[in-house]
């Protein structure tokens, strides 16, 4: 463990050395970010400028739901989204087989080896945004309720990431499979809101075809002390069948994979 966590160091100090030999790009970022989160905070204002609640939802939990927004989507955005479309070009091209003769685990190299630093500004304001939150919610947060938060940021972390390796591998199949992983980033924007909002057919889709539900609204939902044990249970099974199952069909699509030398 400590190894993979000194690689994803060298990846970090690689993807920073790269990013600031063009820094314009970091107050680009920036800019974004906060008109980014100015939006969401103003279609919160919206929202409780008619109502007292959202499905049930107070204004300081929806504001929590809006940090974890942003911290999920900063780490999605920092370190797995890059990773995996740099892994589908390594397919397209055949260069992939300069990954897969390193010593390292290749699942492992390819999941952190793109890293674009200066996503860590959604990751800051979203870390701001919950504080803010945290300090407005009308009970405070206890121990337990912290532990559950933790848990489900993990699964969801391991959930949204096996969700992205399926969907890369793919690409051993097909030729090009970007489009599919910029309709799952289309799709996680819905998890701005509690997912028990939207009508069922769609709530169904964001739970258990794209598990936007488990990334955003579950974390919150334990911020708020609205978790229940089942959903809790959920998360972490999912996470470990998600986890197993994407490393399992990882395995498979390596096999066919034929390299620039066949």
């Amino acid at each position: 463990m400590m190894a993979y966590a000194r690689l994803l160091g060298v990846f970090l100090r690689l993807g920073m050395m790269n990013e600031l030999e063009y820094r314009v790009n970091f107050y680009v970022q920036m800019l974004r970010s906060v008109i980014g989160l100015g939006t969401g905070l103003a279609g919160l204002g919206v929202v409780f400028s008619h109502t007292d609640t959202l499905g049930g939802w107070r204004p300081a939990e929806l504001l929590a739901l809006l940090g974890v927004f942003f911290l999920v989507s900063g780490a999605i955005n920092l370190i797995i989204a890059p990773s995996m479309q740099r892994f589908m070009e390594d397919v397209r091209q055949g260069t992939l087989d300069f990954t897969l003769t390193k010593p390292e685990d290749a699942q492992v190299l390819v999941s952190v080896r793109q890293v674009q630093i200066w996503k860590l500004v959604d990751i800051a304001l979203g870390t701001i945004v919950l504080v803010i939150a945290l300090s407005r919610l009308e009970t405070s947060v206890g121990p337990g309720q912290a532990l559950a938060f933790g848990v489900t940021m993990l699964a969801g972390g391991a959930i949204v990431y096996s969700f992205y390796l399926i969907l890369a591998t793919t690409s051993f199949w097909f030729v090009r499979v970007e489009n599919i992983l910029v309709i799952f980033q289309s799709m996680y924007q819905a998890g701005r809101w509690p997912v028990g909002i939207y009508p069922w057919w769609l709530r169904s889709a964001l739970t258990f075809v794209v598990p936007v539900t488990f990334a955003t609204t579950v974390p919150a939902e334990a911020l708020a002390g609205r978790l229940t044990w089942q959903s809790l249970v959920t998360a972490v099974a999912l996470a470990g069948v998600m986890l197993v199952g994407s490393r399992w069909f990882w395995g498979v699509g390596v096999r066919r994979y034929a390299g620039a030398s066949a």
